[in-house]
């Protein structure tokens, strides 16, 4: 079983994803923060593939891809240092990237050094739905990479359910049509759409990313869904400590 499946098997609630920029603060690393993460109970991994046009993330996350770009950080690179992971870390690990850097390594080849890396999944924000259902579906499929697809409040209950049947691993359910970016609380307006989606019974879980900070907004995200992704919050502590296991310390000191 794909070791994202296993863990919305084992755990049905109170998820905790983590999202860090490959390269950033240092290009060696990237492991280091991988192996820090499940170290402090961390759930699941999103490693982002650093580009330097990130439309979806706000000035946190697309500082960090600068300067990961900046240290030498590239997929090929990011392969490499991923390869020796496997025997020490068990939890899932997701690549987030955009299409771009994916298309010139080669989407097959990408597919086929995510399967050899031990890598699960892959959320990529800028691949059109119909281009993953006529292509690149059944490539992921072939070496059981889980294919993550995004909604937002403005996506309709029929692409919704559409995303549901045609998926599998979870639903990424992006908190505002806004980009990524810490926010104080979630209002009613976000809590209704919440609301809207758990009403759906979909056959996926849901993770809900894009705002989540403080013990507020997690608590909201447990409320309504599988688990909670955190970015620019765990990005920006990154940045100050340095050191991963303080800014994860750090982090979950916040959360409490």
């Amino acid at each position: 079983m794909n070791r994202i499946n296993q863990l919305f098997h084992t755990k049905k609630k109170n998820i905790l994803s983590i999202y860090f920029c490959a390269g950033y603060p240092t290009l060696e690393g990237t492991v280091e923060v991988i192996r820090q993460l499940e170290k402090k109970g961390i759930d699941m991994i999103e490693i982002g593939i650093p580009f330097s046009d990130p439309m979806a993330d706000g000035p946190v996350i697309q500082d960090a891809a600068t300067q990961a770009l900046k240290n030498g950080m590239s997929l090929k690179i990011l392969f490499n240092q991923l390869k020796n992971i496997r025997p020490e870390v068990n939890i899932p690990l997701i690549l987030m990237g955009y299409l771009n850097p994916i298309m010139q390594y080669g989407f097959e080849e990408f597919c086929s050094s995510c399967k050899e890396t031990g890598i699960d999944g892959v959320i990529i924000p800028d691949l059109p739905y119909k281009d993953y259902q006529e292509t690149y579906r059944s490539i992921a499929g072939k070496y059981n990479i889980k294919v993550i697809m995004l909604i937002t409040p403005e996506t309709s209950d029929e692409r919704i359910h559409t995303i549901d049947k045609n998926t599998d691993g979870f639903i990424y359910m992006v908190s505002s049509a806004a980009i990524t970016g810490a926010q104080k609380e979630f209002n009613e307006q976000k809590k209704e759409y919440f609301k809207r989606i758990e009403n759906m019974n979909l056959k996926n879980p849901r993770m809900i990313g894009f705002g989540i900070s403080n013990k507020e907004t997690l608590q909201a995200a447990w409320d309504y869904a599988a688990g909670a992704i955190i970015g620019s919050k765990f990005v920006s502590l990154l940045g100050e400590e340095k050191n991963p296991s303080k800014a994860i310390n750090k982090l979950l000191e916040s959360l409490q």
